[in-house]
């Protein structure tokens, strides 16, 4: 399914409504550019990926990008894609949503990095300060991936912007806590 096929998806069911409809067969039709970022930002930013979270896991393709470069420690998130992350990863994902953790579901972990890829930008606005503190709680180093310009994340939520990947039009950003 190509990204226009997806949006016109979104439209028909509403994002939560497409996932939780077709969240076990979901590929993300970015894969290939989505390796291909994980790549370059793990070695262009020298990542310390000894633990890692991949949030909103989809079917993997971050984890997979990631295990490619010898990363085993990796904990998948999705509320909606976790049978699809499992057939492809061997991996469980948890089924944790956004407001789960925005209400500090996971305060008592420690990431060394937290991946989320093509997902943020789908957040409604208001609810991504306390997400994104929570967050700023459980890891010091945070890549977000998306198709678009947004979200754009403020220091207030925790977290300072510190440099962009693009390729094909698909940005990767670094962000670290104060």
């Amino acid at each position: 399914m190509d990204k226009k096929a997806i949006r016109k998806e979104y439209e028909t069911y509403s994002v939560q409504g497409f996932y939780q409809q077709f969240g076990d067969e979901y590929r993300n039709p970015h894969e290939l550019i989505i390796k291909r970022v994980i790549e370059e930002s793990v070695n262009k930013w020298q990542l310390n990926c000894d633990r890692v979270l991949d949030l909103a896991c989809g079917s993997g393709e971050v984890t997979l990008a990631l295990q490619s470069l010898g990363v085993t420690n990796i904990d998948g998130i999705d509320p909606y894609t976790y049978n699809a992350y499992y057939q492809r990863t061997g991996k469980l994902a948890e089924t944790y949503t956004f407001e789960d953790i925005a209400t500090g579901v996971l305060t008592d972990r420690y990431y060394s990095l937290i991946v989320c890829s093509f997902a943020l930008h789908l957040v409604t606005e208001s609810r991504l300060p306390l997400l994104l503190y929570q967050l700023s709680l459980i890891a010091d180093t945070m890549v977000i991936i998306t198709p678009h310009k947004r979200p754009q994340l403020k220091a207030e939520w925790g977290w300072i912007f510190l440099d962009e990947i693009t390729i094909e039009r698909v940005r990767t950003w670094l962000f670290q806590t104060p």
